[in-house]
C-alpha cells in the first residue's frame, strides 16, 4: 500500500496513519485504531518511517514533525 505519491503528497490512508499516530502506538494497536490489517499497517510504517513522516521509539511509532506538516 504505497502512502507517499511521486510528488510527495500523501495518500488518504496515509493521512489516516498519522491522525492514528498522533500518540505513539505499536502497530498493533495502530491496526486495530486504523481499522486495517496487520501486514498493510507495518507495510506502512516502513514506507512513511523511510519517508520521515513517522519515527520509531522502541516498540511505537510517532507521528514526526514533517508528518505532522503534511496533515
Amino acid at each position: 500500500m504505497a502512502c507517499v505519491r511521486p510528488d510527495g503528497s500523501i495518500t488518504e490512508a496515509a493521512k489516516k496513519m498519522l491522525e492514528v499516530l498522533r500518540e505513539a502506538k505499536t502497530p498493533e494497536e495502530a491496526s486495530m485504531a486504523a481499522g486495517q490489517p496487520l501486514f498493510k499497517i507495518r507495510s506502512s510504517l516502513r514506507e512513511m518511517v523511510e519517508a520521515d513522516l513517522v519515527a520509531r521509539d522502541g516498540d511505537n511509532y510517532r507521528v514526526t514533525e514533517a508528518g505532522l506538516a503534511k496533515l
